[in-house]
C-alpha cells in the first residue's frame, strides 16, 4: 500500500475516473463497486461505465471510497460525487402483532364432484 492518495473524480466529459496508486486489492475493491478496468501503455484506466445516471455514479463512487477507506487506503473523493446519506425519516418496519397468529376455524367443506 502506498502513501499516495487514490483520487476518484468526475472528468470534464462527465466520466468518473480513478487516478493514483491502485494495487491488486484496491483494483478488486473498485471492480466490486462497479468500476471497469482498461489496460493502457502506462498502466490502467479505471472508470465507471458511461450513461448510467449521476445518482448511480455517485452511489458507486461513494461506496468505492468508503470500502477503500475501510481498507486503510488514503482516498480523495470529488465532492461532486458524494452520495447523499440515506433519509433519516425512513418509515419504520411494520410492527407485527399477535393477531396474525390467532386460530381460525377451518373452512366449510364443499361437496366433491364424483368421477364418472
Amino acid at each position: 500500500m502506498s502513501d499516495e492518495t487514490i483520487r476518484i473524480t468526475r472528468g470534464q466529459g462527465g466520466e468518473v475516473d480513478v487516478e493514483g496508486p491502485v494495487d491488486g486489492f484496491a483494483a478488486s475493491v473498485l471492480k466490486r463497486a462497479g468500476f471497469d478496468t482498461y489496460p493502457q501503455l502506462r498502466g490502467l484506466w479505471i472508470r465507471l461505465p458511461f450513461d448510467l445516471g449521476r445518482t448511480w455514479e455517485n452511489e458507486h463512487a461513494t461506496w468505492a471510497a468508503e470500502m477503500l477507506t475501510a481498507a486503510h487506503y488514503s482516498v480523495d473523493l470529488d465532492p461532486d460525487l458524494r452520495a447523499p446519506p440515506p433519509a433519516a425519516s425512513a418509515p419504520a418496519a411494520p410492527h407485527r402483532t399477535n393477531t396474525a397468529m390467532t386460530t381460525r376455524s377451518a373452512p366449510a367443506s364443499t361437496p366433491r364432484r364424483q368421477r364418472r
